[in-house]
């Protein structure tokens, strides 16, 4: 497949990195206005870049794009590119802008329309997963997600990154990542009720600490805390009920599970890949799992677990909680 990637920051370069590793990508070609990054990708990956998708395909064909750019920005890319006859992945998208045009124009063209939910394709969430649908009753979990913000992107001033913007802040990001496994895993949600306000003095116009009660629909409940003022990067997870314990770090090392009276570890990888400069939570195997699954998608022409009629759902559970 030829591909191109629309957005060369560390989202795009993370892509094009793990793309690279790929027997089934046949040539990669990058789109940024930044000349800065269109030069460091060019020198860093060998790939040819232009400063627009009209400059790439009016050169080249192509069969599928990844939307790396800023989630604010998602809906209009996408929306040409499917106007373009183009399969597309798109990372995360924070609002639902031209969403259901998106899907009706997906579904006209014949066109996967992929979104990422990269902890879906975490094994450390398979597992969970089994366990949860396993047990026959109702089960509690308490989850804290939380990083000082400006250590989010250490490189870059957090006023510059979307994160920065209340369309497309910090916390709503980790609620948007966390929520579709939560559902898979939980189910579908029953009710929701937030506790939030702001607590720091960083420069944001958003609530940056929550406090989240949910209510699922088959019984399980939990709590889930949000935040981005934790000096510690975090990310802890508590289930249980009468006849299950699990704890899990967010780390592929520590998941753990109480059984004969003490927890043990769960090893679930032979090995796994971590880029230097990211928290120990990040690892790159899952990003990898779901490029590999969009390409089977595109080649089979088929629909994914996750779409984008699921977020929309997940993103009205969000705006409940940031009202």
């Amino acid at each position: 497949m030829n591909v191109v990637v629309i957005g060369l920051g560390s989202m795009g370069k993370r892509r094009i990195r793990l793309m690279k590793q790929l027997n089934t990508v046949e040539n990669i070609y990058g789109v940024d206005f930044s000349e800065e990054r269109r030069i460091q990708v060019s020198e860093q990956f060998g790939l040819e870049t232009f400063s627009s998708l009209e400059d790439a395909l009016s050169t080249h064909a192509v069969d599928c794009v990844f939307v790396c750019t800023s989630p604010v920005s998602h809906g209009k890319i996408i929306n040409h590119c499917l106007k373009n006859g183009l399969n597309v992945f798109t990372e995360i998208n924070l609002i639902n802008d031209y969403y259901q045009e998106n899907i009706t124009l997906a579904k006209e063209k014949n066109k996967v329309l992929f979104l990422s939910s990269t902890f879906l394709y975490r094994e450390e969430i398979k597992y969970i997963f089994s366990q949860v649908h396993d047990y026959a009753k109702a089960l509690n979990y308490s989850y804290h997600v939380g990083q000082y913000l400006p250590d989010w992107h250490p490189w870059e001033s957090y006023k510059q990154f979307f994160v920065g913007d209340k369309r497309t802040n910090g916390c709503r990001e980790i609620m948007a990542i966390e929520l579709p496994w939560i559902v898979q895993v939980f189910g579908p949600i029953k009710s929701i009720t937030s506790l939030h306000d702001r607590s720091s003095s960083l420069e944001i116009d958003y609530d940056d600490n929550y406090v989240i009660q949910i209510e699922h629909e088959n019984g399980h409940k939990g709590t889930l805390h949000v935040d981005v003022v934790c000096p510690k990067a975090v990310r802890n997870l508590e289930i249980y009920g009468e006849h299950l314990y699990i704890n899990w770090n967010g780390t592929p090392e520590g998941l753990q599970k109480f059984e004969q009276g003490e927890m043990k570890k769960i090893d679930l990888y032979t090995e796994y890949e971590h880029q230097n400069g990211y928290q120990a939570t990040i690892v790159e195997n899952a990003y990898q799992e779901e490029i590999i699954t969009f390409f089977s998608a595109v080649e089979k022409n088929e629909n994914t677990s996750y779409g984008f009629e699921d977020d929309e759902k997940v993103l009205v559970w969000i705006d409940k909680m940031e009202a």
